[in-house]
């Protein structure tokens, strides 16, 4: 069974085109025209054994807002087709990324009932040319479109760069388990009610 999917999301504000491989090796073709979102995309990536590609075009001479919330939606409807009616997930995920002296804590449960706890925080308004407050909507966007609950908790952390690394490290680390194909149960929806949503 593939468990793959494409995205396209054309607004007045952007033009993106989003394929996901769940059963990847972590291969990444990124471009979003926001240069530290690429580093963090590519580390979600990595990290998840998700192959991702993303072509974004949006309305960077206003701001990155609504590059980095559309480019979350997309991907985040495009696991959510590509997770099918979820049968033989594993279906909760949960991880420690340590990035020097930052640490954090993230646990997805492919619930398909959307939640965000966010507990991270940053001492500077931007990194790179992206603003920093930015990162906790892609958290949002993402969990809002993929039907994630998800919690993410920053325990230690001085250095903003180490801080975000961490934060999408984590978050992928616990998708790759929370996606993953459980193999004593792969013919079953991992819910006693007999789906997931809702």
């Amino acid at each position: 069974m593939s468990r793959t999917a494409t995205i396209s999301r054309d607004t007045s504000e952007t033009r993106i085109s989003v394929t996901v491989d769940l059963d990847g090796t972590g291969r990444y073709d990124v471009k979003t025209g926001i240069g530290f979102l690429d580093h963090m995309l590519e580390q979600l990536s990595r990290h998840s054994l998700i192959d991702l590609t993303i072509r974004c075009d949006g309305d960077l001479h206003i701001d990155a807002h609504h590059t980095t919330e559309d480019c979350a939606i997309a991907i985040g409807q495009a696991i959510d087709r590509a997770l099918g009616d979820r049968r033989g997930i594993m279906r909760y995920g949960t991880a420690y990324a340590p990035m020097d002296e930052a640490l954090t804590r993230c646990a997805i449960d492919i619930s398909g009932r959307p939640y965000l706890v966010w507990k991270s925080g940053f001492s500077q308004p931007r990194l790179g040319d992206m603003d920093t407050e930015l990162f906790e909507h892609f958290a949002l966007s993402l969990a809002q479109n993929a039907g994630l609950t998800l919690h993410v908790e920053t325990l230690h952390g001085r250095n903003n760069h180490h801080i975000v690394e961490s934060v999408f490290k984590a978050m992928a680390r616990a998708l790759r388990q929370a996606v993953e194909i459980d193999a004593r149960k792969a013919d079953a929806i991992p819910s006693t009610k007999g789906s997931l949503g809702g």
